[in-house]
């Protein structure tokens, strides 16, 4: 990759040992033990720290390839396969009180999607959460002690040759492997977290299975990006849950469906969703405290006569869900289930989980 101002090209590459003080200089919020760092790199000897003192304000960092990067220089070549054909897989994990949650299980899910796709990034699952810790240990110390990060992974196929041009013979043709962070805007979701959100079903469909397997965490979503399209045509506010080829229930874009019969929480099989690790949290938590789990083909039927609902996911764990396609579900307000499940899940992580979006309105 190339990070190219020519300001950066004549600095050169910078080894993590001989630019340590160099890169204090340039980014303060940087910790000392900078040989610390070293795991960072699929082998410590080709790990390069890349700097441009433009100004000494700190800003975050962003792994990319090997490479520790101020954000503002970190980019992809514009042939790179996870543009040009989608050919990427990711993960995401939270925060909280500035402590990454099941960062194991991600990593250990983004592996299993690389195997699955044939990807080899030439670092274990250790190295790569060893890398993830030290880029989110720098990026804590740009946010306030209230605020929370998110941190993705994704990883691409490489630089794609064909469109690569007279370049062809350079591309990168190994995977692109990038780490990077952002404050969690928890005012996006705060008036949903509250009221609850209203799920739509479109017409288009969850992609089969036959297709590709759900239980990889890909980036090729077009679908996705069609069916949240199509619910907002129904209502700004409303969100896509996608049916599949049999008009059964599947997942939002960004989350695992549950809903709540008569004191048991229900989710579809795992035939067409994507294995939540929240979805798998309110399993252990639903296991505490004595509500049974299961899981069951639903139709849109089950799910307007359901007692409640609600989405799990990463960054807000739990939404509420309190209308389907106009019609309320149960009396249409987040329901005694969710209650409990968020009150755990808040205990177990020291966090009022629904406070941090009540603290945060959105404008």
């Amino acid at each position: 990759m190339e990070n190219g101002s020519s300001e950066g090209a004549q600095l050169g590459e910078l080894r993590p040992f001989r630019a340590r003080e160099r890169l204090l200089s340039v980014f303060p919020g940087l910790r000392p033990g900078l040989s610390n760092l070293s795991p960072l790199g699929p082998r410590a000897n080709e790990l390069s720290l890349e700097v441009t003192p433009k100004d000494t304000m700190p800003e975050p960092l962003v792994y990319l390839n090997g490479h520790l990067i101020p954000a503002s220089q970190a980019s992809l070549k514009i042939y790179d396969a996870g543009i040009v054909l989608g050919a990427t897989v990711t993960e995401m994990t939270r925060t909280f009180r500035h402590a990454l949650y099941r960062l194991d299980d991600h990593i250990a899910r983004l592996y299993r999607s690389l195997k699955y796709t044939r990807m080899d990034i030439g670092q274990s699952p250790s190295e790569f959460a060893a890398a993830s810790r030290e880029l989110v240990e720098h990026n804590l110390k740009l946010i306030g002690p209230d605020d929370e990060l998110g941190l993705i992974h994704f990883v691409t196929a490489g630089e794609f040759p064909v469109y690569a041009g007279s370049a062809a013979g350079s591309a990168r043709t190994t995977p692109t492997v990038c780490a990077h962070t952002f404050p969690l805007p928890f005012e996006l979701w705060a008036e949903k977290m509250q009221h609850g959100v209203h799920v739509v079903t479109p017409a288009t469909r969850h992609v089969p299975p036959q297709c590709f397997d759900p239980k990889m965490k890909y980036r090729s979503r077009m679908h996705y990006y069609l069916a949240d399209h199509e619910a907002r045509l129904v209502d700004p506010d409303a969100v896509a849950l996608l049916l599949d080829l049999d008009g059964n229930v599947t997942e939002t874009s960004g989350a695992n469906f549950l809903l709540v019969e008569r004191g048991t929480i229900v989710s579809p099989t795992l035939t067409n969703i994507l294995p939540g690790i929240s979805r798998q949290t309110v399993i252990e938590l639903a296991g505490r405290l004595g509500i049974p789990f299961v899981e069951r083909d639903i139709q849109v039927h089950s799910v307007m006569n359901a007692d409640e609902a609600f989405l799990s996911t990463t960054p807000y764990c739990l939404m509420p869900v309190t209308k389907i396609n106009g019609v309320p579900i149960g009396d249409g307000q987040p329901g005694p289930v969710y209650r409990r499940l968020i009150a755990a899940w808040s205990e177990m992580v020291g966090v009022d989980i629904a406070g941090q979006f009540a603290a945060k309105p959105s404008a």
